[in-house]
């Protein structure tokens, strides 16, 4: 008889909607409280929003997403491109990025620079879906829920008209928010969270084609004491201290990311 314990993504209930888990920053503890919720052990789909392995724990991190086999739908961010493109003198700047890259062999690193920079699927109640990272163009441009109009238009320019739904990521900072006929939705980060502890995702498609921001609170405590022990990164306690505890406001993120959306330069040119 077969004793062995079931892989809880192999017994689950009837799937239903899509979860989007988006800048996960290799962030373990928070990643598995999200795949422990049983909307997402329930959905169809798990789509991974991109900066996925560029923290403190990469190597257990990706073992982790791939054992979620077909249901995952992988997406390319910035980091995860940088990563890829590391090499001895090109490393990514960012010093925790780097090191997560160094831990990660070739097969890898080949694997996160095969990931698509956007993917439409079609969701229930939704239809066509397009996820990206950050913007439907760019992987590091700036759109933020108090973006201006203008903005939002040219950074949806290129989408299709058939898609109503876009889905991003990059900024940590969960919102939704109506825009020129579309509905753009962020999930918000589950490992780098601003504002409060807590992993943050978004649930599509259930109740005839709902979008839900969802919270999903852990022992980010005990999540802090885990990263320093586990993690070979020689930041791994302070980079755990700071983000995993959320020290950073969403008020000081909105500050902080507000001029790459080229509100300063709109500012300027009243007259």
């Amino acid at each position: 008889m077969d004793t062995r314990a079931p892989d809880p993504d192999s017994v689950r209930p009837h799937g239903t909607g899509v979860a989007v888990l988006s800048d996960i920053h290799a962030v373990l503890p928070a990643l598995e409280a999200v795949l422990a919720e049983p909307d997402v052990r329930a959905a169809d789909r798990i789509v991974l929003t991109g900066d996925l392995l560029a923290g403190p724990l990469p190597r257990q991190t990706l073992a982790r997403l791939r054992a979620l086999g077909d249901r995952a739908v992988w997406i390319s961010g910035n980091a995860d491109r940088e990563m890829a493109a590391a090499r001895p003198g090109n490393e990514p700047g960012d010093p925790m990025d780097a090191w997560a890259a160094g831990q990660l062999g070739p097969d890898d690193l080949d694997f996160l620079g095969s990931l698509p920079a956007t993917m439409t699927l079609d969701v229930a109640g939704l239809g066509p879906v397009l996820f990206c990272h950050a913007t439907p163009r760019d992987d590091t441009e700036i759109a933020l829920v108090d973006s201006r109009p203008e903005r939002w238009a040219e950074v949806l320019a290129g989408v299709p008209d058939a898609v109503r739904t876009v889905v991003c990521g990059h900024t940590h900072m969960p919102f939704v928010r109506f825009t020129h006929g579309r509905l753009v939705v962020n999930p918000g980060s589950v490992g780098m969270p601003y504002g409060r502890p807590g992993a943050h995702w978004a649930l599509l498609g259930p109740g005839g084609g709902a979008v839900t921001l969802r919270h999903t609170a852990f022992d980010h405590e005990a999540a802090c004491a885990r990263i320093a022990r586990e993690s070979d990164a020689p930041s791994a306690a302070t980079w755990a201290d700071t983000y995993v505890r959320a020290r950073c406001s969403a008020e000081e993120a909105l500050a902080a990311f507000g001029p790459g959306d080229g509100r300063s330069a709109a500012a300027g040119t009243g007259g």
